[in-house]
């Protein structure tokens, strides 16, 4: 008996939901349709195995230990009062002048130095910070995923053997996991709801959620005011924000936490707060001017931008951020020489951040320090696996008499980047060399 077309897809529709289950929401006790069950260990894993990518492809950590202490004993206060205190649960500051925070599967939450040097309070920072652990505890990017495109990856991910390093298929999809968790923007639903876990957070760790409202009136405030660049590819492109949803955090807080917003014992915290970002502040202005080079080089004045990344770097001296951006300019005009004092005291300042070692990695291979040059291109590779330090920590391979590893590694990088010019070059090297 033939069964007709609708009814196969019926069956294959009944089929799907006997393989699929419900996942019980932790905040809000409700059972959701998905069509693979993550149980919190394999989020954690996935949260571990994404975060250091998502780090490095914005700009790495911002290097100030003090703040970054701050920022994470904020972040370890809120955390231990929401619904999910056994998470385990990371905070960092992030070196991007975007105006930005994001969490990842297993409570790993970031905020960029753009978004924090606009902040008035450390309520305000906690309400940011409660926002993001409400994405996470609900669960909102697991949900995004079991929904979309990121689920294969995912699971790819949690079946990849652990441990690995370099330019494997577990590091490669990890980076592309990471950039599609970082892009996924979440439904004004979900807002709603992570905007009232973070003021219930806020009011149980003793913030003041008046914080709250601050903040939101300052977004639309930048909203309403024709928000720069800057905010529009950033916090708002993931994070959408309007009128209503302002009026409906204010509203909750009048309803739930009126009290509060006149207690003294829930604080605001604004001298510890504006302590802990002084050193900050005062790099403000060093990387306004790396901002500006930055558009230079992308639109094709090299010269120009290396005058100003120079500038930048009187304004806002040793940071590693802006001297590897100018090294990397300096071999964008190929003067390798030029490129190679900034380069190195970038790695000295912090040497984990793939864009310094893939620099320098070029400058020794340049000068022909080949052992020099293999050493940061793997490092890179271990920070951030790219095509490109992957095609040159290949020919550092050939260099040295590496052959069976420089064809192996271009070999990897001709399967996973195939059509774009760097994976034909390796497939190209795979056949000389095999052909020698």
């Amino acid at each position: 008996m033939r069964i007709s077309h609708t009814r196969f897809m019926l069956f294959a529709a009944l089929a799907l939901l006997f393989v699929s289950g419900c996942a019980v929401n932790p905040v809000t006790g409700r059972q959701e349709l998905a069509l693979f069950s993550i149980s919190a260990s394999q989020e954690v894993k996935l949260g571990q195995e994404a975060f250091p990518k998502a780090v490095q492809q914005m700009g790495g950590e911002y290097d100030d230990s003090t703040l970054a202490a701050y920022v994470n004993g904020v972040g370890d206060r809120l955390a231990k009062v929401a619904e999910r205190p056994e998470l385990p649960y990371e905070f960092k500051v992030l070196n991007d002048s975007t105006p930005n925070a994001f969490a990842l599967p297993g409570g790993f939450v970031a905020i960029t130095r753009g978004l924090l040097v606009n902040l008035e309070n450390e309520a305000q920072l906690a309400a940011v910070l409660g926002h993001e652990i409400g994405h996470v505890t609900a669960r909102d990017s697991v949900q995004g995923m079991q929904r979309g495109a990121l689920l294969n990856l995912g699971l790819s991910v949690l079946s990849a053997a652990t441990g690995s390093s370099g330019y494997g298929t577990l590091a490669q999809q990890a980076g592309q996991l990471a950039a599609g968790l970082l892009d996924n923007s979440f439904s004004r639903e979900q807002e709603r709801q992570a905007d009232r876990l973070g003021v219930d957070y806020m009011v149980r760790a003793g913030y003041n959620p008046r914080g709250s409202v601050q903040l939101q009136e300052f977004f639309y405030r930048t909203v309403e005011g024709g928000a720069e660049p800057m905010w529009l590819t950033g916090l708002f492109r993931t994070h959408p924000f309007s009128r209503e949803r302002m009026q409906d955090l204010q509203a909750y807080i009048a309803e739930r936490y009126l009290l509060q917003q006149n207690d003294p014992r829930f604080i605001f915290n604004e001298q510890p707060f504006q302590r802990a970002i002084a050193d900050l502040k005062k790099t403000s202005e060093g990387y306004a001017l790396y901002d500006k080079a930055r558009e230079q080089e992308a639109g094709g004045d090299v010269s120009g931008a290396i005058a100003t990344y120079l500038q930048a770097a009187v304004k806002a001296p040793d940071q590693a951020l802006i001297l590897t951006q100018l090294g990397m300019a300096y071999l964008h005009a190929g003067d390798v020489r030029a490129a190679r004092p900034h380069l190195v005291r970038a790695v000295q300042l912090d040497g984990s951040y793939y864009l310094s070692r893939l620099g320098l990695g070029v400058v020794y291979l340049e000068l022909d320090d080949v052992p020099s040059a293999v050493g940061h291109l793997e490092k890179s590779m271990d920070l951030l696996p790219t095509d490109r330090a992957g095609y040159l920590l290949a020919l550092g391979y050939e260099k040295q008499g590496r052959t069976l590893e420089a064809i192996d590694l271009y070999r990897q990088i001709a399967k996973t980047s195939p059509n774009s010019k760097v994976g034909q070059a390796a497939a190209q090297k795979v056949t000389e060399l095999q052909s020698r």
